[in-house]
């Protein structure tokens, strides 16, 4: 199997034979080949090729052909020619699964969202045909997706292509995931061979089974689902402070920091109303009936053991570690952010007041010239912890953010791990370099799972 990039290019007339440069075919091996199956995503024809000779890695399709494979553009894109089958495969054919919404305007395809979508596909747009799609925008009985890809001019454009080669999931929405009928739409891509990663968000909750056994949990705080009052209160002994997260949340939304202080009581920080508010009990009662406890408000809920962080001015620092497979299939480090939690925040969010840095920034501030050092050992700890999370989960990943903290023992800590991670730490502007190699990694990890790589790779 022979692996390169070529131009493609689109030719008028009633021929229906592909042309090929000298250079193409000497580089893909093709060699002694009347006929070959050409294959974009699910639609394959069988087509004479000739070589042609002309200048260049170019592959010269007849409008008939590329109508028939519903090839969505001309200009770069790679080929892949398995010699055995006389097979050769353009693109690859990537589509982004986002939500289910009304089309706002041409202008705004996805809503919302739209800018996030554009944003994937300029990063892909010179290395394969990349396109959002919905879940209504599948022709299962047609083998075909309705996509929306971006022009040259960046202007978004409407085609329909055959299914993809690989699907990379960025439905926004936590409910439509759990719906039966959305599994069984996902799990009819895997039937047909075609790779579904980052299959769904996690919960809280999960993270925690997954690496149940494994040799990382040692990273994880002590959690416990539906804690009843007897755990927590001891878990506060124990720990002298706890967090509340529910087990379905983003954002810090929902989340308690209960702490416990013997002879003054237990405290409950949280954020109400845009607020950030702290009240205090004098006995564990009290704060029991204020959570709800008894009424059930608890339940998908996590306790979490509490970590004393590293600080600056004596607010709470974590870190977002955005995490990566590469062309290679390895985890890798994509970009880091640093969160200073704000004023009485019960988290590092930049809304409820958070500040974000560059780690060398906040880990220089803590450790001085003993920074990059920590910063070094987190990313080997971050790593290990995805592969660990890749062991132990029977679906495909392909990036994760996780909830980093250094506590004041240098002890490094995970407090989640996101399949679907957020990418606000790319808008400072110390970290917007690593924001545009984090949207070239999805791409160099789809066209692996797409099986286009050398045999070496294969």
């Amino acid at each position: 199997m022979s692996f390169t990039s070529c131009t493609l290019s689109f030719t008028g007339g009633t021929e229906k034979t592909v042309l090929a440069t000298r250079s193409l075919v000497k580089t893909l091996g093709i060699s002694g080949v009347k006929t070959i199956t050409l294959k974009v995503g699910s639609k394959d024809v069988s087509v004479p090729i000739k070589l042609v000779k002309r200048p260049g890695m170019t592959l010269y399709l007849p409008i008939a052909i590329k109508q028939a494979l519903r090839v969505p553009r001309s200009g770069r894109a790679y080929v892949h020619y398995d010699a055995a089958n006389q097979e050769l495969r353009l693109g690859p054919l990537i589509g982004i699964m986002t939500g289910a919404m009304v089309r706002t305007s041409a202008e705004s395809p996805h809503g919302p969202r739209s800018s996030l979508m554009r944003s994937y596909l300029s990063a892909g747009a010179n290395k394969a045909f990349y396109f959002a799609f919905t879940p209504h925008d599948v022709d299962w009985s047609e083998g075909t997706v309705v996509g929306h890809f971006v022009s040259g001019e960046g202007e978004w454009v409407r085609k329909t292509v055959p299914l993809p080669d690989v699907v990379y999931n960025r439905l926004a929405s936590r409910r439509a995931e759990k719906q039966q009928s959305f599994e069984s739409f996902k799990e009819r891509f895997i039937r047909k061979g075609i790779p579904v990663f980052n299959w769904s968000y996690f919960d809280k909750w999960d993270v925690y089974k997954i690496l149940e056994g494994d040799e990382m949990k040692k990273h994880v705080p002590e959690s416990h689902i539906n804690p009843s009052p007897e755990t927590l209160k001891a878990m506060l002994e124990r720990h002298k402070f706890i967090y509340l997260k529910p087990t379905a949340g983003s954002l810090g939304n929902g989340i308690y920091r209960l702490t416990y202080h013997p002879g003054k009581g237990y405290f409950a920080r949280f954020r109400q109303n845009n607020q950030n508010v702290l009240l205090r009990y004098g006995k564990f009662a009290g704060l029991s009936s204020m959570l709800g406890i008894s009424r059930g408000r608890l339940r998908n809920y996590v306790a979490q053991q509490g970590i004393r962080l590293i600080e600056i001015d004596s607010c709470p620092i974590d870190f977002r570690f955005h995490m990566h497979k590469n062309s290679r299939d390895e985890w890798i480090v994509a970009g880091i952010g640093a969160k200073k939690a704000g004023r009485g925040s019960v988290t590092t969010h930049v809304k409820n007041g958070g500040q974000v840095m560059t780690p060398e920034q906040a880990l220089g501030l803590v450790f001085g010239d003993r920074g990059n050092q920590v910063l070094e050992h987190a990313k080997q700890v971050a790593i290990q912890l995805c592969q660990a999370i890749e062991r132990n989960y029977k679906r495909v990943l392909g990036e994760l953010g996780l909830d980093i903290g250094i506590d004041q023992n240098e002890r490094i800590w995970m407090f989640e791990a996101n399949s679907k991670p957020g990418r606000s730490i790319f808008k400072h502007p110390g970290l917007k370099h690593q924001g545009r190699a984090s949207l070239n990694h999805l791409v160099d990890y789809s066209v692996y799972l797409a099986k286009f790589r050398p045999r070496k790779e294969a």
